[in-house]
This record gives C-alpha cells, sequence and structure tokens, in this order.
C-alpha cells in the first residue's frame, strides 16, 4: 500500500466523512429534543416530587405540605436528596436510551 493511502481509496474516507457528519446533526437535534424532554422521581411515598430534564438539570422541586416539619428538617433534607438523585438517574438512562438508539449500539468515547 503507498503511503498516505487509504484502503479502498478516497471515496470510502469521503463516504465515512458523510456519515460522520450526519450523525452530527442528528446528535444535536436529539441533544436539543432532550432539554424539552423531563423525567420525574418521588420520596417518601410521594411526598417530594422532582422532574429534571435530558440536560440532566433540575427543572421542578413540589414539597406536599404535610412533611414540612421544622423539628425535622434532616427528614426533608434526606427525602429532597432522594428524590434529586432519582430524577437524574432517570435523565441519565434517558439520555444514553436515545444516545443508543443514534449511535446503534457503537461505543463511541465521549458520548
Amino acid at each position: 500500500m503507498a503511503k498516505g493511502r487509504f484502503p479502498g481509496g478516497m471515496g470510502n474516507m469521503g463516504n465515512m466523512m458523510k456519515q460522520v457528519q450526519k450523525m452530527q446533526k442528528e446528535m444535536q437535534k436529539m441533544q436539543s429534543e432532550l432539554e424539552e424532554k423531563e423525567v420525574e422521581a418521588s420520596a417518601g411515598g410521594g411526598a417530594i416530587t422532582v422532574k429534571a430534564n435530558g440536560k440532566k438539570m433540575i427543572t421542578s422541586i413540589h414539597i406536599e405540605p404535610e412533611v414540612v416539619d421544622p423539628e425535622d428538617i434532616e427528614m426533608m433534607e434526606d427525602l429532597v436528596m432522594a428524590a434529586v438523585n432519582e430524577a437524574l438517574r432517570k435523565a441519565d438512562e434517558m439520555v444514553n436510551s436515545e444516545m443508543g438508539k443514534l449511535t446503534g449500539g457503537l461505543n463511541i468515547p465521549g458520548l
């Protein structure tokens, strides 16, 4: 093989670059769509509900009034933390699922 040549000629390289560009556009579109998608998680039997989007940002937290006890702030902190962590886990799961659809299960580092 001559130095600097690709197997199959430059046509294959051009096709590969087109495929990469197409995938980049699809990824940008998907990332925009994921910003709009939300997941929801709750803790304490629904006492605290947290929503997060596909960018892994918390979009809302709802606390039922009856869970607010000035004498037990630690319990409420634990419930909020549990609900937030679960919402972020679900957001991760949603993003990974969407990425899997786009990449066809390819293991591409950094995605």
